[in-house]
């Protein structure tokens, strides 16, 4: 199957960035979409960012357009999150998650086959 692993994140404070790197392993070749969803503390998980992995077309939702960035390195199946501008509201654990299914912008979390462990990301002065 499929392995996601996030790494990147940590303790930053308010207007610094972070990048966050999702590496992919195992039957790689079985992924068209890959995004990064995020859940702050009691709260649900949503979509950040996705990208199809074939044309590098990403979708961003509203409130971090301008801010984030997501690509792809498919040689090294891996992709990226990168994050400008953090604020407190930006806290929550950041999930890489990847879908056998084409299109774009994919923003439910059934629609997602694979998932990564989370990490942790921290915008606290």
């Amino acid at each position: 199957q499929v392995q996601l692993v996030e790494s990147g994140g940590g303790l930053v404070q308010p207007g610094n960035s972070l990048r966050l790197s999702c590496a992919a392993s195992g039957r790689t070749g079985n992924i068209f979409n890959m995004g990064w969803f995020r859940q702050p503390q009691g709260q649900e998980r949503h979509l950040v960012a996705s990208i199809a992995m074939g044309s590098g077309t990403p979708y961003y939702i509203n409130s971090v357009k301008g801010r984030f960035t997501i690509s792809r390195d498919k040689k090294n199946n891996t992709i990226y999150l990168q994050m400008n501008k953090l604020t407190p509201e930006d806290t929550a654990v950041y999930y890489c998650a990847a879908a056998r299914r084409g299109g774009l912008g994919l923003a439910a979390t059934t629609e997602y086959d694979f998932w990564g462990p989370g990490t942790q990301v921290s915008v606290s002065s």
